[in-house]
């Protein structure tokens, strides 16, 4: 049964992910460790996991498989869920899937080392954009029904 699976303590596309849920009547689940208040939509669950960190990413990794769709921008819970064979969606709507995560975690580990290594090159990442939000409700709602079809 197809779920989605959303990394929520920072996640800025929840309620989009509520509207496809809704819309194509899958459960949504919002693993977090407080603070996000419970939804009222019957589809979406809400689980509290300890404090502590990745606490919620040892949940999802744990909890997902086949036929379920992960919202996350946590790249090494991104490669679990891969390998467990969800299929994994970033907020901005890139997907993340066996054939592109190596590179991912690559440029991620490069990148931290090179702001381990220059105190001044300390950038963050690009601004969460009207566009990134349009990609990602298009894609999770492309890769949702092709999840529950499977």
């Amino acid at each position: 049964m197809t779920r989605l699976l959303i990394d929520a303590d920072a996640c800025p596309v929840k309620a989009e992910a509520e509207r496809v849920a809704t819309r194509l009547g899958v459960t949504m689940v919002l693993v977090s460790n407080g603070g996000i208040r419970p939804s009222q939509n019957p589809l979406v669950e809400s689980v509290f996991v300890a404090q502590g960190p990745d606490e919620a990413d040892r949940w999802i990794a744990e909890a997902c498989g086949p036929g379920d769709v992960v919202v996350t921008s946590d790249i090494p819970l991104a490669a679990k869920c891969v390998a467990a064979g969800a299929c994994v969606l970033k907020p901005n709507g890139e997907v993340l899937t066996a054939a592109n995560i190596g590179m991912v975690l690559a440029t991620r580990d490069l990148m931290a080392d090179l702001r381990a290594a220059d105190p001044f090159r300390q950038g963050g990442a690009a601004l969460f954009s009207k566009a990134d939000r349009s990609r990602f409700l298009d894609v999770l709602d492309r890769m949702a029904r092709q999840a529950l079809q499977a």
